[in-house]
């Protein structure tokens, strides 16, 4: 899968799925579940680093993490079945100095198997810096509405709730279009702003609690499988997996310590149905 691959898939009415991966062993399982494109997001921070929010990752753990990722998906894909491999520029490695943002996306792409990059925002200087990106040959893909990196200013609440914050966003698509990235994120946001603006722009909207009407979803990976302690209101699990993982390693830790008491495992448990958001 290439960038461009993503705008054939719009064009021809066929929704886009995008997992997020931080390691062989995630990227094997989102690459056999057959999804289009792969992001090895900042979200790493919180859900495999600990940290509270993405901003402490650096750029150096960001390639770590997406060479073992591409291992992953191929350990896991035929030739030519390979996602689309893409990661997260962190925080600071693109909003100081537009020659080391260069430097970094290029890291991305010399030193890992991604073929594009995704950062966040539409200020000038960040289009400014798309454009030139695009022009050195970096695919970009966009992320505007909630995004993590401006936590301390934006909080994680929903976006584009008044008309005037809707207009800017709507403004802030056209924008990222118009500097050449292949596709946009677009974050927590109503459902009808997340329509209006997959009809407006040509390039795939791939949403992430912007409701059904975009080109495409997006989700963490780990929220899917309930293994983060919390979950933003808009993905809930589809498997309480921390719980299920807990237990299974329980009964083996009982049995070693009372091998006499020990029982046979349980069937497997199958998939519950998504549960009600909780945060």
């Amino acid at each position: 899968m290439r960038p461009a691959d993503l705008a054939s898939r719009k064009q021809a009415g066929l929704p886009i799925t995008m997992l997020t991966a931080w390691d062989a062993l995630s990227g094997a399982l989102v690459a056999e579940a057959g999804a289009d494109a792969v992001l090895v997001g900042d979200s790493l921070a919180m859900t495999v680093l600990g940290h509270a929010t993405t901003l402490p990752v650096t750029l150096e753990e960001m390639l770590h993490h997406t060479r073992a990722t591409a291992r992953g998906l191929a350990s896991s894909c035929g030739p030519g079945q390979m996602p689309l491999l893409i990661c997260d520029l962190p925080f600071l490695s693109y909003q100081c100095n537009p020659d080391d943002a260069v430097a970094a996306a290029g890291r991305v792409l010399k030193e890992t198997p991604a073929a594009a990059v995704k950062l966040e925002g539409a200020e000038p200087e960040t289009l400014t810096l798309i454009d030139r990106l695009v022009r050195s040959g970096i695919p970009v893909m966009g992320h505007i509405g909630l995004i993590p990196q401006s936590v301390h200013r934006l909080g994680y609440r929903r976006q584009g709730n008044d008309e005037v914050s809707r207009e800017r966003l709507r403004r802030q698509g056209l924008a990222l279009q118009a500097a050449g990235c292949f596709a946009l994120v677009l974050e927590h946001v109503p459902a009808d702003l997340g329509a209006l603006l997959q009809q407006e722009l040509d390039l795939p909207v791939i949403g992430i609690g912007a409701g059904e009407g975009c080109d495409g979803q997006v989700r963490v990976t780990a929220d899917l499988l309930g293994l983060t302690s919390r979950q933003p209101p808009f993905s809930p699990p589809l498997l309480q997996g921390r719980a299920l993982g807990v237990a299974a390693l329980q009964g083996w830790i009982a049995s070693q310590r009372h091998p006499a008491q020990a029982t046979a495992p349980a069937p497997a448990t199958k998939p519950v149905a998504p549960s009600a958001p909780h945060c």
